[in-house]
């Protein structure tokens, strides 16, 4: 009979879902094996680059391309008027505008994209292209969103002139592009208008950009002997890159093979269509070889897609006791020149509608205004499910200001709102079902694991003697998962995701997925979620993902679906060839399924000591020896469409201290809870969770998109665009509740998305926090050392 020990020794050789296990997949990363897009190498391949504007929005009067033509190496040099023919010269956008592949008769943005040189190496490329003449006449600027719709605006999208019916809605001026609203206006300003006490805030969330460690790029060939289309690209939705290739090119989708290699961190970049796919496409068409397009880092920060740049006001009615009555958020969306956005088709304005945060508040108004400007477009969720970075922003924002206001602590304002843990599944009014959540222990646990009133009575200390320490608290519940096909779609289609797996005779296994992994450490997560259904050791099971021909169609990896999506099909998948296990395993041991139960790594007879069959001898027995009528194998693919998101949460405290000569702030501690339900791999939550945090630290304390008013970007450069390095970065505590969610087959939630989006306010709350006695509530990011020094002289505090 099996001991006790026994069984726990199995179930640790498994390596399953709870284990702390090495990441499968980096011992060739750190080896330098990873196979990236600018690895890939092929026979006669040539390579590609772009002309640029230097203007925002000009008019191209003409283009001369003689010169560069006649370079030696020189193959060819495409532009809007060689793209016409095959109506390739405009592109249809993931948010359902169109976007110029190369400029058509005026260019949008600065370092837009106006012709395309193809060379034998990219050095003659890049010689070529300050060898194509382009005559521009310059036109009116539009960078202010603000000033978008005026009378005086110049009209940016001359081609949508008088189509006043958009994708999302009808358009209030040649430069809107869309309205969207969630909530009861007319009952939110009822409440408003009788509440005891109301604050408003204005605040920015600036234009940042996600700025992955690999920049964009691919390799088109085209196979005209057998009609078929390879592309190796940095895509974190290969299938729907092949769906929309197939709608550009006439080609039938079982033609068009896309791969995305290793990827170099993806963040929302690497989401959307680039120009620069289409057109080395086009030319490997053209040409008959392939050719390869790999932007460097100044085209990637000026022209691939940006995040955020949405103008907000939060508005909260509440009682004298601090208890929310209504809540009214108003955004203006900077889209930049064309609607590229990566949302879910029915949400332009994203998943902004959990601007209700973590609290119980009865009834809320969400207004969303998009509008064209002369900036690179394609806002992205950058590590954040869909603007939902932006909706805890001003949640938590405004809630400080109502918690300043009526002269309550910012932690027990938020106790008195939270939804409770008795509430859940909880719908919000804004019509998300919260699935499962405890605010109250994860709050609690850490104000005791920092000493908060410690901190408050020290900082109290410090105003005294003139010196500035800030305490920033946040609360927050995220989005993710999606999401749910009656919800979520991308071009029509659903946001479902899918696993393949087979089981080897031997009893290995072979598993691909839908997704695709940027760092995520999918290749070892996902074995270990098989491992603990299947019994068999995570060391014995392969993934691959990012090849279409072989993998099932998938939305990809974004907004923190991997686990809440693709881990819940892998999941189910198991279970699928876990029951056809069962009936072989009754078969071999001559009794009834009911006679059998599970124990870690085999089926055992109820009862009857060592009568019993390991998955290993049901897999051999799969191919040799199965029940009368039963297919011989073991296999199993499942495409899941979750019934509804999942909702992690977390709360986050940071301490910092200023200097008031400088400006320098300190980072003096950052402890992080949160809650992502089942944990799979203790050890890769903790990294992505400093990863985030690192991340939302650069957001919130030097990155920085601006531009000047004739629309030339102003940091595009790393000797401008704020990337902190170890020495920077502050000391993360981590810590951790679990709440699983109900309805995920595992009860996992996600959790590489909420550092991030948690982070941001939590700095931005500790450096208000600085300030508050002076009756400061706001201040906008980044708060590099300029910006928070001017603050100080503003309130007269330098001592010279």
């Amino acid at each position: 009979m099996d001991t006790v020990a026994d069984k726990q020794k199995r179930e640790d050789s498994l390596n399953g879902v709870g284990c702390s296990r090495k990441r499968k997949e980096d011992a060739r990363f750190i080896q330098g094996k990873g196979n990236y897009t600018d690895d890939i190498k092929m026979p006669g391949m040539l390579f590609a680059d772009m002309v640029r504007s230097p203007y925002a929005h000009a008019r191209i009067i003409s283009i001369n391309t003689e010169k560069a033509l006649a370079l030696p190496g020189v193959h060819a040099v495409l532009t809007a008027a060689d793209l016409k023919p095959l109506n390739l010269h405009w592109m249809p956008t993931l948010a359902g505008d169109v976007q110029a592949v190369l400029a058509d008769e005026k260019v949008h943005f600065q370092y837009q994209e106006v012709a395309l040189v193809v060379a034998d190496d990219r050095y003659i490329a890049a010689d070529a292209i300050d060898l194509v003449e382009v005559e521009y006449e310059e036109l009116p600027v539009l960078v202010d969103p603000h000033k978008a719709m005026t009378a005086e605006a110049p009209i940016l999208r001359e081609d949508l002139v008088g189509k006043m019916e958009g994708a999302h809605s009808t358009r209030k001026h040649d430069n809107h592009i869309f309205n969207w609203q969630a909530g009861e206006k007319d009952a939110t300003d009822r409440v408003f208008d009788a509440a005891e006490v109301t604050v408003s805030q204005d605040m920015v969330y600036h234009r940042v950009h996600p700025c992955p460690l690999e920049t964009c790029g691919c390799v088109a060939s085209m196979d005209k002997i057998n009609g078929k289309l390879t592309v190796y690209l940095t895509s974190q939705a290969p299938h729907v890159v092949r769906t929309v290739v197939s709608m550009l090119s006439g080609l039938p989708e079982s033609s068009v093979r896309i791969v995305s290699p290793d990827i170099g961190g993806g963040f929302g970049n690497k989401v959307g269509i680039y120009p620069g796919y289409v057109a080395s496409i086009v030319a490997s068409i053209v040409l008959g070889v392939p050719v390869k397009w790999v932007e460097d880092r100044m085209e990637n920060i000026s022209t691939t897609a940006f995040a955020r740049d949405y103008h907000m006001r939060g508005e909260l009615a509440a009682d004298s006791n601090g208890i929310i009555k209504a809540l009214r958020v108003n955004v203006l969306a900077d889209h930049g020149a064309f609607d590229s956005c990566a949302d879910p088709s029915k949400f332009p304005a994203g998943f902004m509608h959990i601007c209700t945060g973590s609290y119980d508040i009865p009834v809320a108004h969400l207004n969303v205004d998009g509008v064209y400007t002369n900036k690179a477009p394609g806002g992205v969720s950058y590590r954040c499910s869909f603007r939902v970075t932006e909706a805890v922003y001003v949640i938590e924002r405004t809630m400080d200001v109502l918690a300043q206001k009526l002269g309550i602590d910012k932690a027990e304002i938020r106790r008195r709102n939270f939804v409770k843990k008795e509430q859940f599944p909880y719908t919000t009014c804004l019509g998300f079902e919260l699935d499962s959540g405890d605010y109250h222990t994860a709050l609690e646990k850490v104000l005791d694991a920092v000493d908060y009133k410690g901190l408050r009575r020290e900082q109290e200390e410090k105003r005294a003697n003139g010196e500035l320490m800030g305490i920033g608290l946040v609360t927050f519940t995220e989005v993710v998962g999606a999401g749910p096909s009656k919800s979520c779609d991308i071009l029509g289609v659903g946001m479902f995701d899918s696993a393949e797996i087979r089981v080897h005779p031997t009893g290995s296994v072979m598993a691909r997925m839908g997704t695709i992994t940027q760092g995520q450490g999918h290749q070892t997560t996902y074995a270990q979620i098989i491992a603990s259904e299947l019994g068999i050791t995570s060391d014995e099971i392969a993934i691959e993902e990012g090849d279409t021909d072989t993998s099932p169609y998938g939305l990809g990896t974004y907004g923190s679906r991997s686990t809440p999506v693709g881990g819940a099909a892998t999941a189910v998948a198991a279970r699928k060839i876990k029951a056809k296990a069962k009936k072989i395993a009754a078969h071999l041991l001559e009794v009834s399924e009911d006679d059998l139960e599970w124990e870690v790594d085999r089926f055992k007879v109820k009862g009857v000591p060592g009568q019993e069959k390991t998955m290993k001898d049901i897999a051999w027995a799969a191919y040799n020896n199965v029940p009368e009528g039963m297919e011989p194998g073991l296999e199993a693919v499942d495409y899941y469409d979750p019934p509804n998101f999942t909702f992690p949460f977390g709360a986050y405290l940071c301490v910092v201290d200023i200097d008031k000569d400088t400006g320098v702030t300190d980072i003096r501690r950052f402890y992080a809870l949160d809650d992502c339900g089942t944990r799979i791999n203790p050890m890769i939550i903790d990294g992505q969770i400093h990863g985030g945090l690192t991340e939302g630290y650069a957001v919130a304390m030097g990155q920085e998109m601006p531009y000047d008013e004739e629309g030339n970007l102003l940091g595009n450069t790393l000797m401008d665009y704020f990337l902190p390095t170890f020495v920077e970065t502050p000391k993360w505590e981590t810590d951790y509740t679990v709440t699983p969610s109900p309805h995920h087959p595992i009860g996992a939630k996600g959790v590489a998305e909420s550092p991030h989006v948690g982070s941001i306010p939590t700095f931005t709350s500790a450096m208000v926090d600085a300030f508050a006695h002076l009756d400061v509530t706001h201040m906008d990011m980044p708060h590099n050392a300029y910006r928070v020094w001017k603050q100080i002289k503003a309130l007269g505090l330098l001592d010279n």
